[in-house]
């Protein structure tokens, strides 16, 4: 069984993680969701709401396969926190050349500290690309309508957080 590590802040998750997410599904029999936590950041979800998010968004689009996925969180080196879990696959998501270049590097001084955690990139869908998570926040803050780039669960989340 392969275990692919697929960290971010997922703060909110976007169509676009999910769509990551179902691609790392493929290729991994298992894939952990890996939540960086940074004490210097205040996210917008706690990570119990960004986990119970990821889990019940993934099940919506991909329920038979909610069981093969876990959502921990991490708040050291990716590297070091995907072999404490045994991952030999690490999955990063591309949404366009700039991520790519920045990607690579990456991917190339991981592999210099962890040689046995391979970096495997997966693309966006079309129309996933231009969406980022911190773009979302800011529409979302200013009361516009994020409905077309995130789950409906995050999307039922966002509401419910503007509102209070």
């Amino acid at each position: 069984m392969t275990t692919a590590f697929y960290p971010g802040s997922f703060d909110p998750l976007t169509n676009g993680h999910l769509d990551v997410l179902v691609q790392a599904l493929q290729v991994a029999s298992n894939v952990i969701v890996a939540i960086g936590v940074h004490p210097g950041k205040t996210p917008l979800f706690s990570f119990d709401e960004r986990a119970r998010l990821i889990r019940s968004s993934l099940s919506e689009v991909l329920p038979q396969k909610i069981d093969d996925v876990s959502v921990v969180s991490f708040d050291n080196l990716v590297v070091d926190a995907a072999r404490a879990h045994g991952a030999t696959l690490l999955i990063r998501g591309l949404r366009d050349g700039t991520d790519l270049d920045y990607e690579m590097q990456m991917a190339g001084m991981n592999r210099q500290m962890a040689p046995d955690v391979q970096t495997v990139f997966l693309p966006a869908g079309t129309a996933s690309r231009p969406i980022t998570a911190t773009l979302v926040r800011q529409i979302a803050a200013m009361g516009g309508d994020v409905g077309a780039f995130v789950p409906q669960p995050v999307l039922a989340a966002l509401q419910s957080k503007r509102k209070s």
